[in-house]
């Protein structure tokens, strides 16, 4: 609305009338604000007073008198500061605050704390640990009222548990392989020590993430590390030799006692049947002796004479010439059964090995020569 309409009288945006053209009264808002106000505070007030309580107190019930709790909480109630109760998760009426308190805590998150300290061993060396420890919460009622600061708690209790264990192992000992055994012990020594506490903690993981020596003499401990790791690989390529060269020996060990095996077998077989032949030709001697003992000395001249060169002469004292024919390169070889004439003798190699009778087609009477297989030489 314009401040001044055409035609009338002047009028102000409040509808007052009048022709001041002043602003807003505000000294009567002022004073129809404290009447206001000197009424609730007068006999008739009474009522306005305990019913702005009244609704306070409700408002402070509807608010203040529920709480909902995750799944992955626990609430802890406590009563002017003491403790109630433990609520699991979900929808839960409780008394409004300052009466009871709900303090939540997580029981699924996994904390941690890292530290790093200089530390003794047990032969006087000095080594840098740094070390992480993860824990979860497992009873609320101890975590909240046990420990004034469980995180610092923690610190200080996982500290004093590596130095006990850094203090009684060896440098070499804490720097070689064998860490894992290191956080076992420091695991379980620290459970113990927290479970005395009542802190409500489990100790989930320990962590050596570093342990080296100080600044100091690290150059030294990285001479003696790699001689460490050079008689960790020697020994592997030892084994790894030992691994191959072993069954081949094992397999000749075998192959040599499978042959001993087959070669007395066979040597106890052979003297068997020459027992066996033995036995037999003693009958047949004790039944005829003069015929089995020609027979065996037959034998015996044939397999003496079958491997020697021989010679018969049968000229009477006449000249005799031997031609000795090898079989070696440059010279014809012999045929079975050939006469070779030559002056007043011949040559024969027999096919049988027994010499050609006197008189044999071209040679003269009384003079024969005769090489039988099994030599060249006369």
């Amino acid at each position: 609305m314009a401040w001044n309409e055409p035609g009338g009288g002047r009028r102000d945006p409040w509808g007052r009338g009048g022709g001041s053209g002043k602003g807003p009264d505000l000294d009567a808002w002022l004073r129809r604000l404290r009447q206001r106000l000197a009424g609730l505070r007068g006999g008739g007030g009474a009522g306005g007073i305990g019913t702005i309580v009244l609704a306070l107190m409700l408002a402070w019930l509807l608010f203040d008198s529920w709480t909902v709790v995750n799944t992955s909480q626990v609430g802890v109630v406590t009563r002017f500061g003491a403790y109630a109760s433990t609520v699991g998760p979900g929808f839960h009426f409780v008394l409004p605050r300052p009466i009871e308190t709900v303090r939540k805590v997580d029981m699924t998150s996994v904390r941690s704390v890292s530290d790093k300290q200089q530390m003794l061993t047990k032969d006087e060396n000095i080594v840098q640990v740094d070390f992480n420890i993860q824990y979860q919460v497992n009873n609320a009622e101890q975590y909240l009222f046990s420990l004034q600061d469980p995180d610092a708690t923690v610190s200080q209790a996982a500290e004093s548990v590596v130095r006990r264990v850094v203090g009684a192992s060896t440098m070499d000992t804490i720097l070689s392989g064998e860490g894992a055994a290191m956080v076992v012990t420091t695991q379980r020594d620290l459970q113990k020590l927290l479970d005395s506490y009542h802190a409500g903690i489990t100790i989930t993981e320990v962590n050596f993430q570093n342990i080296a020596p100080p600044a100091e003499v690290k150059d030294a401990f990285d001479d003696v590390n790699k001689a460490r790791e050079d008689k960790q690989r020697i020994e592997n390529e030892a084994k790894a030799y030992a691994s191959k060269i072993l069954p081949e020996a094992r397999g000749q060990a075998a192959r040599i006692v499978a042959d001993a095996q087959a070669y007395q077998a066979s040597s106890e077989a052979h003297a068997q049947g020459e027992a066996q032949r033995f036995l037999l030709m003693l009958k047949q001697y004790q039944a005829a002796p003069q015929i089995t003992r020609k027979w065996l000395w037959l034998q015996t001249i044939e397999s003496v004479m079958a491997a020697n060169t021989k010679v018969l002469d049968e000229s009477n004292g006449r000249n005799l010439i031997y031609l000795p024919l090898k079989s070696g390169a440059g010279a014809a070889p012999a045929t079975p059964g050939a006469v070779i004439p030559g002056a007043g003798a011949m040559l024969q190699r027999s096919p049988s090995g027994t010499a050609p009778a006197a008189g044999a087609s071209g040679a003269s009477p009384g003079a024969a020569a005769s090489a039988t297989t099994g030599g060249d030489q006369p």
